[in-house]
């Protein structure tokens, strides 16, 4: 199947600066079509990546890391949703980073970003990551300067050390503007059936906006690798956001030229009987 969008003007190059207002939150740039067309085209991603994690499961030889970053409301659960819905449980798995609590707080920062890190075979999601280590930390004033700004060299190291063992390592920040976020915030307070997903945190972490996006800044710049790369993508549109982000998973697999396993010696003779 022929690529959808052309993501790499979404990837950020190793040693670029990223001033975020520079990027575009909605866009459909590669994308002839509108919302209703977009329908039918995850569809056939879906299907591909399907294949896809099928094949990285036969083979076992290789795993895959997705990291969701971005603003409150910027779709990571409606990402995970969309692009994955298709693929079988067993070989997928989210894991979610919330406020580091105290025992957590306790152990170095990388410590409970590691053991879900995935075997051979698997895909692991991260609905938020070891990342926020360097971005809510940050903003709260919840650890000094000098401790959180040296781990910007310690998680390019420990996603280098994933990348050797084998790790694809993708990392997506979920661009959105903040008007988009005032009107999802909006939206959850006047739909009863997304109430739930409202918190006063949510009022009180958009006061930080500005910070936030200077940390993400700091990060991405600072962490944009050729073995693990960001994407930035424009968010603002749903149905964009989840066709680049899919595009993007597919062609870093298409990338690894896997092939399903040898079958067993003689299974040409075999029959079953009655």
């Amino acid at each position: 199947m022929a690529a959808v969008i052309d993501t790499e003007q979404y990837r950020v190059q190793p040693g670029t600066k990223v001033h975020l207002p520079d990027w575009p939150t909605k866009t459909s740039n590669g994308f002839d079509g509108g919302k209703s067309d977009a329908k039918a085209c995850l569809e056939e991603l879906n299907l591909r990546l399907t294949d896809l994690q099928q094949l990285l499961y036969a083979e076992g030889r290789h795993k895959m890391l997705v990291v969701l970053q971005g603003m409150d409301t910027s779709g990571k659960d409606g990402t995970i949703k969309h692009v994955f819905k298709t693929i079988n449980p067993l070989g997928v798995k989210v894991a979610n980073f919330k406020k580091p609590n105290e025992v957590e707080l306790a152990h170095d920062f990388l410590w409970r970003g590691h053991t879900p890190t995935p075997r051979n075979g698997r895909i692991v999601i991260f609905n938020r990551s070891h990342y926020e280590d360097v971005l809510i930390v940050r903003v709260h004033d919840m650890v000094p300067d000098d401790v959180w700004r040296p781990r910007f060299e310690h998680i390019r190291n420990f996603e280098q050390m994933l990348v050797d063992e084998g790790t694809v390592v993708i990392k997506f920040f979920l661009h959105i503007s903040r008007g988009e976020q005032k009107e999802r915030l909006e939206e959850r307070l006047q739909n009863p059936a997304k109430q739930w997903k409202f918190e006063h945190g949510d009022i009180s972490e958009r006061a930080h906006w500005d910070g936030y996006t200077e940390a993400y800044e700091d990060a991405i710049t600072t962490t944009a690798t050729v073995g693990a790369p960001w994407y930035v993508v424009p968010s603002d549109r749903k149905w964009y956001r989840n066709l680049v982000v899919s595009q993007v998973l597919i062609n870093a697999l298409e990338g690894l030229d896997m092939r399903y396993p040898e079958p067993i010696d003689g299974i040409e003779n075999i029959r079953i009987e009655d």
